[in-house]
């Protein structure tokens, strides 16, 4: 049992409550008492209003289900199907025209297109790269990925691919900084004179975009550029190794990158209890007061990884530029679904998670409210609010953020809310969820996986579904991302707002990510997720290639593209004649991917990992990568596309697969021969219990048997 102590009728864990009080509280000018009494009041007036939402879910899903079984034998009538949506409140009347009316915005938010990283806030490694993502080498990008087409070498330095490096940057540097006369390739001397950038005594053909050198105007240390609101540092440095060997004696292009990274407290990481989210809070308050710091061991050495310093640089006229060094940080609360068992309401009752992580990580950031050259330099702190299922939920969002702002003394609004579109109840009413925090709406961004998840879940009575690799062909899945990024536009959030696009999850594969991720800013959105820090600086340079905002002026004048009830269009499979070797390599790949992330999260505790799939390429997989394939298992059964017993032959060769995949991990518990662990019940779980998940969700099954887990040990 866990120490309890109690504080204004919340049982609080001891550790927590200690942590609230001697870590979190100290420098806010919130006194304790007047925090927990505040906190209560939150717990147990919001939790009927949050349970009943929960149950609205589960009344229309349960209606839902009646028509689609009812009407399953009949050839499927899409308006009826819609009409009946309508009819139970599912799908909403769209609401009259409106623009959001979010102030006190950062421009990394606002202005700057720009990749945004989204990474496990129980990390404190990951978290600090991902903070420090704001600026990266080009060089290392293209040197050590397959960004150029080969892959990178092993052992020394390959002075061959070096060369190629440097040459694909100069290639760059014409097209974003184009020159007078000449080219970056052929530049022998870059000095700074009147004012302005020259190389070679030839001036940039955009002379604006010199904003700034380091060192002297002569010989400068370092140049900086700007192109559609990113900016590109210029290294010189003739005693470098590579710039020793460059005409220029340019070392390396550092690029602005990750202008925003999301410090993640939902899908890619595995709190379950008090021990958890205080090891979450810890690193996030350490990032809001900016002494965060994590030693570890690389390279035979160890190394102290803190947040890094802002920039500065003499302006074109004398004075001083500042750019700032790290990524502008969110924090991602969870949902409104899940309890937590580190504090329990009057009646005995977990609170429900979302409501501890509003009050607990707004708390936190009120550091960083309190210190110049912080994080947010207009106040704001961006709380980004996952798995919302309609206005209704985002409106209890906002007044949630409300009573957490009164309690703690802020301004009204000081939270900026990011919505993710990604449950199909919050997809087909998009605007009137937007509508519903127009004054907080920062972000909106759309999540094809989870999204995928729950329009199986959704539609589970319907039939079975298309394979996976069909379902990303369906007409629905183009209409759900231009209708994200088109009502985006018509609230109004350009320039005053995010309108992303999801991840690219395959992070060794950056050449193919270079070809097909310039989608996304050509689709309009301003952001998208990148999974590493080097795809940041990789992905930055569609930003250069693609102005956003002339994207989305055009899009703006050309009006909406796709109806809402394109959306609901339901990806059933229309060609049912498989092979069993086609149905059962589909069977193993999903099992092969839930095994393969479950077996980390339960005994492990790793909330998101790079995962080898079948075919041993490494996937970034997190709770929604295993809802998708969870429930395309579970629709399958219900629909005898396979039975049990093939199921669980695929999970038993996966977890054989899985075992082997994971051999060279000292600390790894195989799953097979045996086939009677915790990790491989949760994966079985998963997949037989699917059909009964909330809005298929993993969480439940995922947060039980780690508990289980913990407590066996």
């Amino acid at each position: 049992m866990a120490d309890r102590v109690d504080r204004n009728g919340l049982q609080v864990d001891a550790a927590l409550a200690a942590f609230i009080e001697d870590a979190a509280l100290p420098g806010t000018g919130v006194d304790a008492s007047a925090f927990w009494d505040g906190f209560s009041q939150l717990a147990h007036e919001f939790a009927p209003e949050n349970r009943r939402l929960l149950e609205i879910r589960e009344e229309l899903q349960s209606r839902i289900d009646d028509w689609h079984v009812a009407n399953r034998d009949r050839p499927h009538d899409h308006d009826a199907y819609c009409n009946f949506l309508r009819e139970i409140g599912y799908l909403l009347p769209e609401c009259d025209d409106f623009k959001i009316e979010t102030a006190n915005v950062d421009a990394e938010i606002a202005s700057v297109p720009g990749p945004q990283l989204v990474v496990p806030i129980t990390n404190a490694r990951y978290a600090l790269n991902a903070a420090n993502a704001r600026w990266g080498s080009l060089y290392d990008a293209f040197y050590g990925t397959d960004a150029m087409g080969s892959v990178p070498p092993t052992g020394g330095y390959d002075r061959g691919r070096g060369a190629r490096v440097v040459a694909r940057a100069r290639v760059f540097l014409d097209a974003a900084f184009p020159l007078e006369g000449t080219s970056h390739a052929d530049a022998r001397r870059y000095h700074v004179q009147g004012g302005a950038l020259l190389v070679d005594d030839m001036p940039l053909a955009q002379p604006k975009k010199f904003v700034g050198y380091r060192g002297h105007p002569k010989a400068p240390d370092a140049a900086l550029l700007c192109n559609n609101g990113l900016h590109v540092e210029l290294v010189f440095d003739r005693t470098h190794p590579i710039g020793s060997r460059d005409q220029a004696g340019l070392a390396d292009v550092r690029m602005e990158s990750a202008v925003s990274a999301i410090m993640d407290c939902e899908d890619s990481v595995a709190c379950v209890d008090a021990e958890d989210k205080i090891g979450a809070y810890a690193n996030w308050l350490g990032l809001m007061k900016g002494d965060l710091e994590d030693t570890f061991e690389k390279g035979g050495k160890q190394v102290t990884r803190k947040l890094a310093e802002d920039r500065s640089y003499t302006a074109p006229d004398g004075g001083e530029v500042v750019r700032k060094g790290r990524a502008l940080m969110l924090v991602r609360n969870v949902g409104h679904l899940m309890t937590n068992p580190a504090i329990l309401l009057k009646d005995g009752a977990e609170i429900f998670e979302g409501l501890m992580d509003a009050a607990i990580t707004t708390l936190i950031a009120m550091h960083d409210l309190k210190r110049e050259s912080g994080n947010s330099v207009e106040g704001s702190v961006y709380v980004v609010k996952p798995k919302m299922h309609g206005p209704d939920e985002v409106a209890f969002a906002d007044r949630t953020f409300t009573e957490v702002e009164k309690m703690l003394g802020l301004p009204q609004y000081t939270v900026k809310l990011g919505i993710m579109d990604e449950e199909r109840r919050t997809s087909v009413n998009l605007k009137q969820c937007i509508r519903a925090a127009r004054h907080r709406c920062a972000f909106i961004n759309t999540g094809f996986l989870d999204r995928t998840g729950d329009e199986i879940h959704t539609s589970m009575e319907a039939g079975p579904f298309s394979r996976k690799d069909f379902i990303k062909r369906k007409a629905w899945i183009g209409a759900y991302e231009n209708r994200n990024v088109d009502i985006g536009l018509e609230c109004g959030l350009s320039g005053k707002a995010q309108i992303g696009k999801g991840m690219w999850a395959m992070p060794d594969q950056m050449a193919a990510m270079l070809e097909q991720k310039i989608e996304h800013p050509k689709a309009g959105a301003n952001c998208a997720w990148v999974p590493s820090p080097t795809a940041a600086t990789l992905h930055a340079l569609h930003y250069h290639q693609v102005d956003v905002f002339a994207v989305q002026d055009k899009l703006r004048k050309g009006g909406p593209r796709a109806p809402v009830d394109t959306v609901l269009d339901v990806p059933l499979a229309a060609y049912r004649q498989w092979s069993d070797a086609q149905k059962m390599r589909e069977v193993e790949n999903n099992a092969q991917g839930i095994l393969g992330y479950v077996v980390r999260w339960i005994d492990s505790g790793i909330g998101c990992s790079k995962v080898p799939d079948i075919n041993d390429v490494g996937l970034m997989e997190d709770r929604a990568t295993c809802r998708i394939s969870a429930q395309h298992i579970a629709n399958w059964l219900h629909h005898g596309v396979v039975d049990g017993q093939q199921v669980m032959g695929a999970l038993r060769k996966m977890a054989e697969i899985v075992d082997r995949q994971n051999e060279g991990d000292a600390d790894y518990r195989p799953m097979a021969p045996g086939f009677d662990g915790i990790a491989f019940q949760a994966a079985c779980d998963l997949v037989f219990k699917g059909r009964s998940q909330p809005s298929g969700y993993t969480e439940p099954i995922l947060h039980e048997r780690r508990l289980e887990l913990k407590a066996a040990r």
